[in-house]
């Protein structure tokens, strides 16, 4: 900023007033020279003091002036000093600000960094979730290709053995061909027989050739016909003894020795029935004792089975195999008071394996029971690996490895009731497993198997 010299110019602006009055005063002498002397003497000294006073006049405002300019050196210098002041005070601010900013720039940095550290672990994190799920997702690939590869090789196995089972009914009905076909072929070769003896009597062969072919003729089939005749008899007499001894089994147990019209049975169908009283309960002890060893045999086994379902959180099949150990036991409270009864002759016929078998009505119906059963049991087996999201295993059940519910002991043999038991509970467990009813149906809590597929397994024949 320029500073003014206050001082400099009054200084000036007294002088040129003071020579301005001089001159003033110089012209007007000149005007009045001729007034005379005395005025021009007072004159002088009015100027004398004129300029005195301007003199003192002037030291005042020089004085006046000085003091001013103090007061505004002081208002400056203050003013400079307010501002230098502010200024530092300004620079204070900036450097605060500064550090503030670099405050916040560090802060920023390490935020920056602590976000990038928590994206690195982020992105691990994920890294290592998508890996794991990769291998869930492939074991659970696995896992389905291996199940499905078990239920082709099942399916494969119940395919031959439908395909084994129809070339079996197929070389059953070859073999009815050839035997009709053989039959067709001897009446042909008999009438072909005929056909030449009528020839060769037509065409007047000699009489003894004659006579001893119509002879030999004869006797043929005289003995054809007396070996038929026996046949006939034999099998009437087999069909009339089965008849007679049901009966008579039957009218012993309905009157047990008791006297009826004032006649008492003989004492030989007295022993006959004793013995075969006797004989009964000798086996239904005997069925009794290995069917209460076999129980405590599947006890043990099940109890190792259930710790192994528990630990394998397999809560399905858990409580599948209680519930049939629970039917188990009921079963073997029915078979305490279960009592012998005659059913008849053997009068049904079965095959298996390529051979026939026969029983009675009362067997026949433990076969289709036996059957029926398994599906049952194996249909809620599979429902149960299905809900544990098991694989397809029925051979593990317990049901499939006891196999002998609804078993009384009597008419079939264990074994045959097992066979037949598990040949239902194969195809319950395939329908249970896949939830689907190819062989059977399930309505209200009950499966069954369906007739056809029963007669299938079965093939039951009525004889006699």
């Amino acid at each position: 900023m320029m500073k003014i010299n206050y001082k400099g110019l009054a200084t000036s602006a007294t002088l040129a007033l003071a020579v301005l009055i001089g001159a003033t005063d110089l012209a007007s002498a000149q005007g009045r020279r001729g007034r005379g002397r005395d005025n021009s003497e007072q004159r002088s000294q009015e100027t004398q003091q004129q300029s005195n006073q301007a003199q003192n006049n002037q030291d005042e405002n020089d004085q006046r002036r000085a003091e001013a300019e103090a007061r505004r050196n002081a208002q400056r210098q203050e003013r400079d000093q307010q501002q230098q002041a502010q200024q530092q005070q300004r620079q204070a601010e900036q450097q605060q600000a500064s550090q503030q900013r670099a405050e916040q720039q560090r802060q920023r940095e390490a935020q920056r960094g602590s976000q990038q550290a928590d994206q690195n672990q982020r992105a691990e994190r994920d890294q290592r979730w998508q890996q794991n799920r990769q291998r869930v997702q492939q074991d659970q690939e696995q896992q389905r290709a291996e199940r499905d590869q078990r239920w082709q090789q099942n399916r494969q196995r119940v395919d031959q053995n439908q395909e084994q089972q129809r070339a079996e009914q197929e070389r059953n009905r070859q073999r009815v061909q050839q035997d009709q076909e053989r039959q067709r072929a001897e009446q042909q070769q008999r009438a072909e027989q005929d056909q030449r003896w009528q020839q060769n009597r037509q065409r007047g062969d000699q009489s003894n050739r004659q006579r001893d072919d119509q002879s030999r003729r004869r006797s043929d089939e005289q003995q054809r016909a007396e070996q038929d005749q026996r046949w006939q008899q034999n099998r009437r007499q087999q069909q009339d003894q089965q008849n007679q001894d049901w009966q008579r089994r039957q009218r012993d147990q309905q009157n047990t020795g008791r006297p009826q019209n004032g006649n008492v049975y003989s004492d030989r169908s007295d022993n006959r029935y004793d013995n075969e009283r006797r004989d009964w309960r000798v086996n239904q002890e005997q069925r009794a004792n290995q069917y209460r060893q076999d129980m405590y045999r599947r006890q043990s086994y099940a109890l190792q089975q259930q710790r192994q379902f528990e630990q394998q959180r397999r809560r399905a099949q858990l409580r599948y195999q209680q519930r049939y150990l629970e039917r188990l036991r009921q079963d073997q409270l029915r078979l305490q008071s279960w009592s012998y009864n005659d059913y008849g002759p053997y009068n049904y016929r079965y095959s298996r394996g390529g051979s026939y078998y026969e029983t009675n009505r009362y067997g026949a119906q433990m076969l289709q029971q036996a059957v029926n059963n398994g599906y049952e049991e194996g249909y809620r087996a599979g429902q149960a690996d299905r809900e544990d999201g098991w694989d397809f295993s029925p051979e593990e059940a317990f049901g499939y490895q006891d196999g002998s519910y609804g078993y009384d002991g009597y008419y079939v043999d264990l074994s045959e009731y097992q066979n037949y038991f598990r040949e239902g509970f194969n195809r319950g467990y395939e329908d249970g497993f896949y939830s689907r009813s190819q062989y059977g149906r399930y309505s209200n809590g009950t499966a069954s198997i369906l007739g056809t597929i029963l007669e299938q397994i079965l093939n039951l024949q009525i004889v006699n």
